[in-house]
């Protein structure tokens, strides 16, 4: 049986929107600068530039990427920011189990531009960042250099019967 396709419209990123899934960095010179802080229980932190095509991923048949699976880090945060494209990222909360086609109600996509930084918390679970035209999206990347150790996954049509359709334009 085919998964039941589910229509997530990709919201505007601001640090209020995002703040169950993480935090968006703010200047030295913004009293909240120190508040939010990276962690890597492996001391392993890492830097390198990473990049996700658009044929990494399906397409509905209007052009909106399919979001199937799921990854998450229990060990690190991550920061990444597309570098070069418009992209979109989707995430649910760390404690979501996927255990039922409710579940997809918890996750969130965001429209983001280039230079815009985030950091997801440990354990949120997310796809992508993947590109929204036909260039791939290359992304600055900042997780913990053990991260294939700690890269838990979900199949949502497995565990849920649902696929996502993120939609680009749905803010």
């Amino acid at each position: 049986m085919a998964p039941t396709v589910v229509r997530l419209p990709a919201a505007s990123l601001t640090a209020e929107a995002f703040a169950p899934f993480g935090w968006l960095p703010v200047a030295d010179t913004d009293k909240r600068d120190g508040e939010a802080r990276l962690h890597f229980e492996w001391a392993d932190p890492h830097l390198n530039v990473i990049a996700h095509a658009p044929d990494e991923v399906e397409h509905a048949p209007g052009g909106d990427p399919l979001c199937a699976v799921l990854y998450r880090h229990a060990t690190h945060t991550q920061a990444l920011m597309s570098m070069n494209v418009d992209a979109v990222v989707a995430v649910a909360p760390a404690d979501v189990t996927f255990a039922s086609s409710e579940d997809v109600a918890h996750v969130r996509a965001f429209r983001l531009p280039p230079l815009a930084p985030f950091v997801l918390h440990r354990g949120t679970w997310h796809w992508g960042p993947f590109p929204l035209g036909s260039e791939p999206v290359q992304l600055l990347n900042v997780q913990g250099l053990g991260y294939a150790r700690d890269n838990d996954s979900v199949s949502l049509p497995e565990r849920t019967g649902s696929v996502l359709e993120v939609v680009a334009n749905g803010a």
